[in-house]
């Protein structure tokens, strides 16, 4: 008898977590509509009235931010007193993101999602972590050559209309530069993320997603 209630336990369990997950697909399709490389800043709002709509919150993403912040340290340095995330979101990737920024060091998350920062604030409580909502060509800093230590854009070129403008944007105002993007985004992302001054470029996966690494240093770096 018992056994048979567990059992019935675990099956509601699974089914009301299937519904969840339809619930949150449908609701993405709908809100992702037309977004791709249009800046549809409204809706990608919208994809945030569903909680953790990307699924940052998986072992998948888990692994990404850990692999992400290993090349920061092999490949740009293991701390920075100034961090630029570019495509924040709820505050998923800072929490890692965190960890490479000094003691006394802060981490500045940017995203045009004015409801997935402010769950970012809730989220996060790390006095090392800030949040702004807003367009990253918007900011009265956007063109400060070297305003920030490490600039990073992790799964987000393909939201960009201008990913060119993006890139040179970051140049100018990262020392040190670091994007990622799924592999099969290459088409859109490759061409221009190499074609920045001294890029490289590596490749990680996790079950059957990969992923493309780029890095390189900013301008303020080169002069």
């Amino acid at each position: 008898m018992i056994r048979d209630r567990l059992k019935d336990l675990v099956t509601n369990v699974q089914l009301r977590a299937s519904a969840s997950e339809l619930a949150r697909r449908t609701w993405m399709k709908y809100a992702m509509r037309g977004v791709r490389q249009a800046d549809a800043f409204d809706r990608l709002d919208m994809a945030y009235k569903v909680s953790d709509p990307w699924r940052m919150n998986t072992p998948r993403e888990r692994f990404r931010f850990a692999r992400t912040n290993r090349l920061v340290q092999e490949h740009l340095g293991e701390r920075f007193a100034s961090i630029l995330e570019i495509g924040s979101g709820e505050g998923h990737q800072t929490e890692h993101l965190v960890e490479l920024a000094t003691p006394s060091g802060e981490v500045t998350g940017l995203e045009v999602s004015a409801t997935a920062v402010d769950r970012a604030k809730e989220r996060l409580a790390d006095p090392r972590a800030r949040f702004v909502a807003g367009d990253l060509f918007a900011q009265p800093w956007s063109s400060e050559r070297g305003r920030f230590e490490l600039v990073t854009a992790c799964e987000v070129l393909y939201y960009m209309s201008d990913i060119p403008r993006t890139l040179r944007t970051m140049d100018e105002l990262g020392g040190s530069c670091m994007l990622t993007y799924f592999a099969p985004a290459s088409r859109i992302c490759e061409a221009p993320a190499m074609a920045m001054p001294g890029a490289q470029k590596t490749s990680f996966a996790f079950d059957d997603t990969e992923w493309i690494a780029v890095w390189w240093r900013g301008a303020s770096r080169r002069a």
